[in-house]
C-alpha cells in the first residue's frame, strides 16, 4: 500500500497522516452489523488515548462527550461503525455455504469477494470466496453469463478440505455465523482511498481526528457536544437509542453518493438536503452550507432516493431534535467503494467548524416555548444564521 504524500499538518491543524492511519486501521477490523464488539473496543481504546471517557450503551453503541461541557441544550454528531456483510443461511451437502445478506447490498459485488467467516470460538476464523453457482466457463460456457444476479445464485467456497455438510460442521461453522467481506484497503499516490466499507469508516476517521484536534488545541466548545457511534445503522436501527435528552441539533455523518444523477464528489463534503425519509432540517442544513462557505471548505448539495441514515432512526424513535446529514462522497457505495483523502479532510474541517459554532436557534432550542416565540413568520423565512466563527 502506498501512502498519500502530505505535510505534517493540514488545514485547521488536521494531522493528515494520523487521519489516514486510523482510517486504514478501522478498515482492517471486520464489523458487519451484529458483530461489532471488536471495533467498539478499538474505538473505545482510541478515545481513551485522546483523554476522553467513552461510555457504552446496553446495545453496544459508544458515546463520548468532550471535556468543557458548558451545560444547556446540546448538539450531537453520529456515525456508525457497523458495515454490510452476510450470514450463513444454510450449510449445503456439497460443503458450500448459502448466504443471506446483512444490510442492503447487491450480490453482484459479493461475487469474487474474499471473506472471513466467524464462528462461536473467538480464536477461530475461516477464509473463503463468494462464487456464482456456475463459476467455470470451461464447464458451463455461456451459461456463466446467463445465470443472473442474486443471493440465490451465489455460494461461499471455504478454503478448507470440505466436501459435505458434516465436514463443515466439524469445523464449527453453523447457520447464523457472520461473514465479513474483506476490506482490502489501498491508498494511492494520488490520494484515492479504494476499499470496502468506507461507509462509514471514512466518516469515523474524520470524527476521531476532529476530537484529536479539539484536544490538542484545547478548544472549549461553546455548545455541549455528544458524539455517538452506532452499531446497527445498516439494518435500520442506528441512532434509535443512545442520544442524550438535551440534544437540540443532530448531524448524521455518513457518505455522499457519487453516481450519475448525483452531485456528490469524492474530494468534497456532501450536505444532504433530503433522503428517503424526507427533507432534512431547513435551517440546520443551510447553517452547515454557510460554515462551508465561511471556512472555504469544498462542498456540494445532494438529494438521495435510496438512502436512510442514523438521523432517520433517531427521528423515528422520537428524538426531539433538528437533524441534518453530512458526509464525504463515495463512489460505488455498498460495492467496490472509493473516496479521496481531500474529501475526508474537508469533512473533518466542517466538523471542527460546526463543533465551535453556536446552535442554530440557541434560545428556542433551550426548551419548548410559546407559538409567538417561534423563530418564523407568516411565510418561510430566510435561513437563520447566527454569528459564525471566524
Amino acid at each position: 500500500m502506498s501512502s498519500t504524500p502530505s505535510s505534517d499538518r493540514g488545514p485547521d491543524g488536521i494531522d493528515v497522516d494520523r487521519l489516514q492511519s486510523i482510517l486504514v486501521r478501522l478498515l482492517g477490523i471486520p464489523s458487519p452489523s451484529g458483530r461489532t464488539d471488536e471495533i467498539v473496543q478499538v474505538l473505545g481504546d482510541h478515545l481513551v488515548e485522546l483523554g476522553l471517557e467513552p461510555e457504552l450503551t446496553r446495545r453496544g453503541a459508544i458515546a463520548v462527550t468532550p471535556p468543557g461541557d458548558p451545560g444547556g441544550p446540546a448538539r450531537a454528531m453520529v456515525a456508525h461503525a457497523d458495515t454490510i456483510g452476510a450470514i450463513v443461511r444454510e450449510v449445503k451437502d456439497t460443503g458450500r455455504l448459502k448466504l443471506a445478506q446483512i444490510g442492503t447490498h447487491s450480490a453482484r459485488f459479493a461475487e469474487g469477494a474474499r471473506v472471513t467467516v466467524f464462528v462461536d470460538d473467538p480464536d477461530v476464523t475461516y477464509s473463503g470466496t463468494v462464487m456464482p453457482l456456475k463459476a467455470s466457463g470451461h464447464r458451463f460456457g455461456n451459461e456463466v453469463d446467463e445465470q443472473g444476479v442474486g443471493w440465490e445464485v451465489v455460494e461461499l467456497r471455504l478454503d478448507e478440505p470440505v466436501a459435505s455438510a458434516a465436514d463443515v460442521e466439524e469445523l464449527g461453522i453453523n447457520v447464523g455465523d457472520h461473514v465479513a467481506f474483506n476490506a482490502q484497503p489501498t491508498i494511492t499516490n494520488s490520494g484515492f482511498v479504494v476499499s470496502r466499507h468506507l461507509d462509514d469508516k471514512a466518516a469515523i476517521a474524520a470524527l476521531l481526528e476532529m476530537l484529536a484536534v479539539l484536544g490538542e488545541q484545547r478548544i472549549t466548545v461553546e455548545v455541549p457536544l455528544h458524539v455517538l457511534i452506532t452499531v446497527s445503522e445498516e439494518v435500520g436501527h442506528g441512532a434509535s437509542h443512545g442520544l442524550h435528552g438535551d440534544v437540540a441539533e443532530l448531524i448524521s455523518i455518513d457518505t455522499g453518493v457519487v453516481a450519475p444523477g448525483q452531485t456528490s464528489r469524492e474530494d468534497a463534503v456532501t450536505i444532504g438536503m433530503q433522503d428517503s425519509s424526507g427533507p432534512f432540517d431547513y435551517h440546520l442544513t443551510r447553517r452547515l452550507l454557510a460554515l462551508c462557505r465561511r471556512q472555504e471548505i469544498p462542498y456540494v448539495r445532494d438529494v438521495f432516493d435510496h438512502y436512510r441514515s442514523d438521523a432517520a432512526a433517531a427521528i423515528a424513535a422520537g428524538a426531539a431534535t433538528r437533524a441534518a446529514l453530512v458526509g464525504v462522497g463515495v463512489d460505488g457505495t455498498h460495492g467496490h467503494e472509493r473516496t479521496h483523502m481531500d474529501g475526508i479532510v474537508a469533512l473533518c474541517r466542517l466538523l471542527l467548524a460546526y463543533a465551535r459554532s453556536p446552535l442554530t436557534f440557541s434560545a428556542w432550542d433551550a426548551e419548548p416555548g410559546a407559538l409567538e416565540d417561534f423563530p418564523s413568520t407568516s411565510v418561510q423565512p430566510a435561513p437563520h444564521q447566527p454569528e459564525l466563527p471566524a
